[in-house]
């Protein structure tokens, strides 16, 4: 298994593999002081959350971030809502292709770039239980070509 990058805080695997991912976006992403800090001590999951576009406003939903132990205002809700930056005609153009059957905007990575953390959201369509099995298929038989390939070097 690929260990994250020292800057990669979260990774949404399960998103990866629930949805074909159509193209992928770097969003900012708004912050309290503690949250910062515990994204430093990797105490961030992207697990079940997805990204909503509504009045030209783009909000991540459902990520946590667990409390830091040493903030005194860390009451606030460790799953709120949380405001994404991104540049007007993207959002524009992500929203109206949102309105499409079946797509979705989910982040996929939450990492540090320079002091600033960045979420990376793809837009995705959802897979089918069929298509799901049929990603497995191809992965175990891509991992046995790739062990039997190892045996014979």
């Amino acid at each position: 298994m690929k260990k994250p990058s020292p800057s990669e805080i979260a990774q949404n695997k399960k998103a990866l593999f629930d949805y074909d991912i159509i193209e992928e976006h770097e969003a900012g992403i708004e912050l309290f002081g503690w949250e910062v800090k515990s994204m430093r001590e990797k105490w961030a999951q992207l697990k079940g959350s997805h990204v909503t576009i509504r009045g030209g406003l783009a909000k991540i939903l459902g990520m946590h971030v667990s409390a830091y132990k040493f903030a005194r205002d860390a009451d606030v809700g460790v799953k709120r809502e949380r405001k994404l930056f991104l540049r007007k005609n993207v959002m524009l153009r992500l929203e109206q292709k949102m309105g499409e059957q079946g797509m979705s905007l989910i982040p996929t990575k939450l990492y540090f770039k320079w002091n600033l953390v960045k979420v990376n959201i793809a837009l995705g369509k959802g897979r089918k239980k069929y298509d799901k099995r049929e990603v497995i298929k191809k992965r175990d038989t891509q991992r046995a070509v790739a062990v039997e390939l190892g045996r014979k070097i």
